[in-house]
């Protein structure tokens, strides 16, 4: 213990060894710890294998928490063009995929390696696998112990992410710390996760498994827990229920009990209504039968199922009456069904919940219990949407809390 760090970060995935790097080229002495024998693995298996590593209009309306305006400054300060420009320095190639996502024309693996670049240019000493046994505040300083010694520090940076692939060593570690120093914790629970369904309700459409569909989807509640709202994405129907990025993103807002709500014809913002009355009400279309009718618009196993489930099947459009017309176009496009609940850590993407952040200070990530212990990435309540959002809060609570240090 002869050597006093100026801060340990406990963590080395995307938040904390971005973290270090910068603190370190700033000048401070900093121990990076982590239980892992492979570290990033989790940038290493994102985006396929090529990290959609940030977003072009990465901003506060994209995160969930329970403190919205928390995100606020660590974003303004560190917005996506910085970590762009850093990924340009390393002559990563990367492109845009899709409503603003990056993602590297190679391999994740180059920002694994940006990461531990920057780290060498400050010096910072990384040490795993290394298991963290105890936290404490001892005088002026914070004493470490770990499975290799203790290490005394002037900060602890809690960077341990959260409970999602448990298979790549995910634990709940920064909330046990938080709840030890009576920090309050929102409950986490998967996020950016496909839904379940029980047989009975989505028994009618399991034979639909494979099918992709571009539609519009809502869940939540306005003004309970994280609030509603809407999506136009690809949704994927599998032999467990539902699946594709839509119903991802619906996933961080659905709780238990509530329907999610979906607009099988709403594949483009506002075209929706546009849509529905070309195909429902255009005359040309009067001899053609429903199924194919909705086939206009929809895969035809899929436009096949609805005119199914409405009784309608080999009937054509002339013959149906003004009621089972509304009810068909009412079902197709506010079609409402109710989830069993998500396939769970092993499938979610990220955490939803986490240390709250009314405990902690916006502008440095800081406790604001206990000077010189923080909390940043994925084990604090901020959730990103899909699309490269998540790994811009690790840059940017990560850049706020070396700052501060």
């Amino acid at each position: 213990m002869s050597k006093v760090w100026d801060a340990i970060i406990i963590g080395g995935g995307a938040a904390g060894l971005f973290c270090a790097g910068i603190a370190g080229q700033l000048g401070k002495k900093i121990l990076v710890l982590d239980h892992a024998p492979v570290l990033g693995e989790k940038i290493r298996i994102s985006g396929g294998g090529r990290c959609n590593f940030t977003n072009l209009y990465s901003a506060p309306a994209n995160f969930l928490s329970l403190n919205p305006h928390f995100v606020k400054s660590a974003l303004a300060r560190y917005p996506s063009a910085e970590f762009i420009k850093l990924v340009r320095s390393y002559r990563i190639g990367f492109h845009e995929k899709h409503q603003g996502q990056l993602f590297c024309d190679d391999s994740a693996k180059q920002i694994i390696e940006l990461l531990f670049a920057e780290c060498a240019k400050g010096q910072v000493e990384i040490r795993h696998p290394v298991a963290v046994e105890s936290i404490a505040k001892s005088g002026e300083y914070w004493v470490v112990g770990t499975s290799a010694g203790t290490e005394q520090s002037k900060a602890v940076v809690m960077a341990t992410g959260g409970l999602p692939v448990p298979a790549i060593g995910a634990t709940a570690y920064a909330l046990d710390i938080a709840k030890q120093f009576d920090i309050r914790v929102n409950d986490p629970r998967p996020a950016l996760v496909p839904l379940s369904f029980t047989s009975d309700t989505f028994g009618d459409l399991s034979d639909l498994a494979g099918l992709s569909v571009p539609v519009k989807i809502a869940a939540g509640l306005k003004g309970h827990r994280y609030g509603a709202c809407c999506f136009y994405e690809d949704l994927l129907l599998t032999h467990k229920g539902l699946s594709g990025p839509a119903v991802l993103q619906a996933s961080s807002y659905w709780s238990e009990g509530e329907s999610i709500h979906i607009n099988w014809l709403g594949n483009e913002r506002g075209s929706g209504d546009t849509q529905c009355e070309s195909i429902f009400t255009n005359e040309e279309h009067r001899l053609k039968l429903t199924e194919n009718l909705l086939a206009i618009a929809l895969p035809q196993r899929l436009a096949k199922a609805f005119a199914e489930q409405s009784g309608l099947l080999g009937r054509k459009w002339a013959e149906v009456s003004k009621k089972d017309r509304h009810a068909l176009q009412e079902l197709v496009t506010h079609w409402a069904v109710k989830p069993a609940g998500t396939l769970g850590w092993k499938k979610a993407e990220v955490m939803l919940g986490g240390v709250d952040t009314k405990e902690l200070d916006s502008q440095s990530m800081m406790s604001r219990q206990h000077a010189g212990l923080y909390f940043i990435g994925e084990c604090v309540d901020v959730t990103g949407h899909l699309g490269g959002h998540n790994f811009q809060w690790a840059w940017a609570s990560g850049h706020a809390c070396a700052h501060a240090l």
